[in-house]
């Protein structure tokens, strides 16, 4: 699973990346079987007119055979806003990739003998 972090004019520098890919590892580790990319931008909403929420984090994972999935989050700091969206990213991937591996506790009726 590649990890690519883009932040604008590469603002945070080395020490950011590391830890926007240690949060995306920790997020979404249990899946690296099934995602070959994952891109993370973060982002000011409003630049300098201030808010309550402006910072933004859009994380974008792109599982092997499947659409992209793509979630956003706002928040008052970077941290919250990347925590926030690379949960909504895990409740995501564990919707989408719920068919490949888990049939409510029973066989898939693809595997019925009876057939």
């Amino acid at each position: 699973m590649q990890i690519q972090v883009n932040t604008p004019d590469g603002a945070g520098g080395a020490d950011l990346i590391a830890r926007v890919e240690q949060a995306v590892v920790e997020a979404v580790g249990r899946f690296e079987a099934h995602l070959t990319r994952v891109e993370v931008h973060l982002g000011d909403v409003n630049a300098l007119k201030g808010g309550a929420q402006d910072k933004r984090c859009m994380v974008e994972a792109r599982p092997t055979g499947k659409a992209p999935i793509a979630v956003s989050h706002q928040a008052e700091t970077v941290p919250k806003a990347m925590n926030g969206a690379l949960g909504k990213l895990g409740r995501a991937l564990d919707t989408a990739l719920a068919s490949r591996t888990d049939h409510k506790g029973n066989a898939s009726l693809r595997d019925n003998e009876f057939r």
